[in-house]
């Protein structure tokens, strides 16, 4: 423990003063400043902010004592604990651990926490930090056997939440205060990892084939609608061919191959002339000629 300023200058005013008097001859008046300086070194305490001071008389508890200045008696006050009342950081983990579907597992966490009853953290435990992280550990290792792989990778905010939870309710009966735990890495073997790899690239591409297939169905949807509108409305159909044929002459050099009796199609005149040399007229009246 850093000794305070305070108690050095309040110490050495007497020393100096016992030695200045060793000098000048008055040798009792410089053992009774010595003694003086002893006291003070012995007597006097100052507390930080953030510290309390546990001391007990005789064995027993006198006090615990703030920030600031105060005084103990000498030989029958002893101060047993200096506890810090900051938030403190414990770093824990749990190597090979077995998941509740048996899987090892390598997990580090830290915990965030404060001493809230400075008594308590000195008398009723010997040693709080080693026991905080005693208590971390095996409380780690409980939330592992008791979940499944998924939800440490997928949820760990519950999992921190449910650890910080007991932790806290343990540690509650040596004034510590458990404010937070964080998950920091979960650690999987090799092997698992590759297998875990290549299922999940298995999920995807199965969601990408039942994607391709909703498509194909609607866009088959599609075509049947096309073609009920084709079916009732001919006109239409010839429109879409002759866009159809626009679109593809619309690139530099290319060339066309099209049907004869597409072209007929395309033509109501020429669909005439045909339909009236595969029926000719009852009245002897001559039937149409076109060229193509």
């Amino acid at each position: 423990m850093i000794v305070s300023p305070v108690r050095l200058v309040l110490a050495f005013l007497p020393l100096l003063a016992a030695l200045l008097a060793g000098m000048l001859g008055a040798i009792a008046l410089g053992i009774g400043l010595f003694v003086v300086a002893a006291l003070v070194m012995a007597s006097v305490r100052v507390a930080n902010t953030w510290e309390k001071f546990v001391i007990l008389r005789l064995g027993k508890l006198q006090g615990v004592k703030g920030a600031g200045f105060f005084m103990i008696v000498p030989i029958l006050d002893t101060v047993v604990a200096v506890i810090d009342e900051r938030i403190q950081t414990t770093a824990f983990n749990a190597e090979q651990a077995l998941t509740r579907d048996t899987v090892p597992v390598n997990v580090d966490a830290i915990i965030f926490w404060h001493v809230h009853d400075a008594q308590k953290a000195a008398l009723a435990i010997t040693d709080y930090r080693q026991a905080i992280d005693r208590v971390a550990q095996t409380s780690l290792r409980e939330m592992i056997g008791s979940s499944m792989l998924a939800t440490l990778l997928s949820d760990r905010k519950t999992a921190d939440a449910h650890l910080c939870q007991e932790i806290g309710r343990k540690t509650a009966d040596w004034g510590v205060t458990v404010r937070s735990v964080e998950t920091r890495d979960v650690a999987i073997p090799v092997a698992l990892q590759d297998s875990m790899s290549r299922q999940a690239q298995a999920e995807r591409e199965k969601q990408a084939r039942v994607i391709l297939g909703s498509a194909e169905a609607e866009i088959a949807g599609k075509f049947v609608e096309a073609a009920q509108v084709y079916a009732d409305h001919p006109g239409a159909l010839q429109l879409r061919a002759m866009n159809i044929i626009y679109e593809t002459t619309k690139e530099r050099g290319a060339t066309i191959l099209i049907p004869s009796s597409m072209i007929d199609a395309l033509n109501p005149v020429a669909q005439l002339a045909q339909a009236n040399r595969s029926h000719p007229s009852t009245d002897g009246a001559p039937s149409l000629k076109t060229a193509a």
